[in-house]
């Protein structure tokens, strides 16, 4: 499922909401009956009403018509708590967009909107939201609430990160996944976008996946990456010089002399961070920038029929 094109035509950081809000209703529009139950507002079917059952769900419209009294059967409805972290580093800020380009195709922009297309389906669903965002310092915190008012200020503060896109700042994934974990209490799922480049040890990144995991918390980690230069390392044959964006360290070289290896060593950690994930039952979702956003709403409703 692709953005339409006239969601394309609006798509900058100002209507972040409008956009989401039209990718959800595409994707509902093309699934049938959902199997996910709870999965919106909607109800299913209607039943007679019961003299001293609740007047709250009748049908007064089917009353006119019929002059009889039905009640609207609402799906299964969970009410749950989710809480996004957003890694705002330098590195979240690749590829640095062209003209023509849309916001949504840098890791950074294609988090947010993703965040944003998840943030409408809570919203359908009167679940409760919260937002961190990190780099080398905690940016923003704000707690897991419902309100529009609520949603309204999360998506404000998403918006700014996109606006501030140049970013320069390196990532301590560890230091503030450690300090996120302790500030959320409540049984939550917990929504993490990152591309996971840090300098820290592999262990200690690890240890601060896992301490996600307390309190019985949900964890989904959307592995966010440029799939054509990070994965397939696709450049021309000529000389290139390569800069680390948040270390600003440099190497030149022909990319063709070391793809091979390169590719070799990146499945490598990507097969290590799987594994590790599975052994600690977190989600783990790469997802590239040229991806639609399909995974990223699935993958969000079967986890919450796990989420019981």
């Amino acid at each position: 499922m692709s953005i339409s094109s006239e969601a394309e035509k609006i798509a900058s950081f100002n209507n972040l909401e409008l956009i989401a809000n039209q990718i959800v209703e595409g994707f509902i529009s093309g699934m049938h009956k959902s199997p996910f139950h709870g999965f919106s507002a909607e109800f299913a079917e209607h039943k007679l009403y019961n003299v001293g059952e609740s007047t709250r769900h009748i049908d007064w419209k089917l009353f006119a018509k019929t002059d009889r009294l039905y009640t609207k059967c609402f799906e299964e409805e969970t009410n749950m708590r989710c809480h996004i972290i957003i890694d705002n580093s330098a590195s979240m800020h690749y590829p640095i967009l062209k003209k023509d380009q849309k916001f949504y195709e840098s890791k950074i922009g294609f988090s947010v909107l993703a965040a944003a297309v998840l943030m409408s389906l809570l919203k359908k669903q009167r679940d409760a939201v919260g937002l961190s965002v990190f780099s080398d310092r905690y940016e923003y915190y704000a707690p897991e609430k419902g309100s529009d008012r609520h949603h309204r200020m999360i998506l404000n503060s998403m918006e700014q990160l996109l606006q501030n896109s140049k970013s320069k700042n390196k990532t301590d994934t560890v230091t503030y996944l450690h300090q996120i974990a302790q500030k959320i209490h409540r049984r939550s799922m917990i929504v993490l976008f990152t591309d996971m480049f840090q300098e820290e040890e592999e262990e200690k990144l690890f240890a601060a996946l896992q301490h996600l995991k307390h309190n019985k918390h949900k964890v989904v980690l959307f592995h966010v990456i440029d799939k054509e230069t990070e994965v397939q390392f696709d450049f021309a044959n000529s000389p290139k010089k390569f800069i680390d964006v948040e270390s600003g360290e440099q190497v030149s070289l022909y990319a063709a002399n070391v793809k091979e290896e390169y590719e070799k060593q990146l499945a490598t950690y990507f097969k290590r961070l799987s594994l590790v994930c599975a052994q600690n039952q977190i989600k783990y979702i790469p997802v590239a920038v040229s991806d639609n956003f399909e995974k990223i709403m699935l993958t969000y409703l079967a986890e919450k029929q796990n989420f019981g």
